[in-house]
């Protein structure tokens, strides 16, 4: 899938083997009505608990199951939020290196409170309640990461308590 901007939607959802578009999110979330934009960019870091020297992650999607729960992400985050404007949450699948972004959540909103909060639970409920995984390589080999935990509803998940 790829990740075109949504123009004149409110809500942008995509999971893509592309380079996340950060610059055009941004522009894309800025609004004459919103006074703040929050932009967390998740990126690959070069080591993870006990595996240093760390050069790529692999994430697998199940595409369409992912894109249905980043949808339900941003439908349980309006529900808290309704001051919110613009959301867009994507995030890559494939192989990628140190320092490529592997998701971005962007919130637009006009006061800065609800577009930290609404961010916050965006990411954190991404992270348990869409089924994506990732391997690492590293120094010593590669393997599945070792964050496993059950994929859970986003009503169910850790960011759910965000408010």
């Amino acid at each position: 899938m790829t990740s075109t901007t949504p123009l004149e939607a409110d809500d942008w959802v995509a999971v893509t083997g592309d380079t996340l578009p950060v610059a055009e999110m941004l522009t894309w979330a800025t609004r004459p009505s919103c006074g703040a934009v929050v932009t967390f960019s998740g990126t690959v870091r070069d080591h993870a608990p006990g595996r240093d020297g760390v050069v790529s992650l692999e994430y697998e999607v199940f595409e369409e199951q992912a894109v249905t729960q980043l949808d339900a992400v941003v439908r349980a985050a309006r529900s808290r939020w309704p001051q919110v404007e613009r959301i867009a949450v994507l995030h890559r699948s494939g192989v990628l290196s140190v320092g490529e972004a592997s998701v971005v959540v962007v919130v637009a909103a006009p006061h800065r409170a609800e577009a930290f909060d609404a961010a916050r639970f965006c990411i954190d409920t991404v992270k348990t309640s869409v089924p994506i995984w990732k391997k690492e390589t590293w120094a010593g080999g590669s393997d599945w990461s070792e964050c496993s935990h059950e994929i859970v509803p986003p009503d169910r998940s850790v960011g759910a308590d965000a408010r």
